[in-house]
């Protein structure tokens, strides 16, 4: 059933890496860098103090939450665990796949990349429910960087499909605890 599950995850990624575009390289290498997505971070940073300034800390704090839990997981707990070589690692990929000369660490499974952008857009849309509307753009964010992860020949669709898991439980586990703390806080204060 693995095996099956893992030759079915390689054909995908070989069909969807062969779909490249010269055009399209320069944008999808620029787009898996930080420094691309700070005009997004900046409007975000912006929106969310503009909307809520007193409280706008505990999202900032969610957020970081959030991406510490979803980055370790994945970078400092599955890939050593999995050892999953990254497909541009593979060489059984070798002339095959399309890398633009960019591979990262010896394991891709689960991407990082996926896990950070899907929990921060989860963690986001529930913390700012009600404060903020129109937040499900933020899903095209996520899914657009993912897939540039099987573009550039670093994670298998399956990478991605668990990181995007791993990012969600993390948002999920964050506003938990900054709901929970937050209210536990007031109630002291309170008293």
């Amino acid at each position: 059933m693995m095996e099956t599950l893992i030759h079915w995850d390689e054909q995908l990624f070989l069909f969807l890496n062969s779909h490249h575009w010269d055009w399209f390289d320069p944008i999808v290498n620029q787009s898996t860098k930080t420094i691309t997505w700070v005009p997004l971070f900046g409007f975000l940073i912006f929106k969310i103090y503009k909307s809520d300034p007193k409280n706008s800390w505990w999202v900032f704090g969610g957020v970081a939450l959030t991406i510490l839990l979803a980055d370790q997981t994945t970078s400092g707990l599955m890939k050593p665990y999995f050892e999953r070589l990254r497909p541009c690692h593979d060489p059984r990929w070798d002339g095959l796949i399309h890398t633009y000369e960019r591979c990262g660490g010896l394991y891709g499974f689960a991407s990082s990349h996926a896990a950070n952008t899907f929990g921060m857009t989860v963690f986001l849309i529930l913390k700012l429910k009600g404060k903020l509307k129109g937040m499900g753009w933020l899903f095209l964010y996520a899914i657009f960087v993912s897939y540039t992860r099987i573009y550039l020949g670093v994670h298998y669709p399956l990478d991605l499909l668990v990181g995007g898991l791993v990012g969600v439980l993390a948002a999920l586990i964050s506003w938990f605890l900054i709901v929970f703390v937050k209210r536990e806080l007031v109630k002291n204060i309170l008293r």
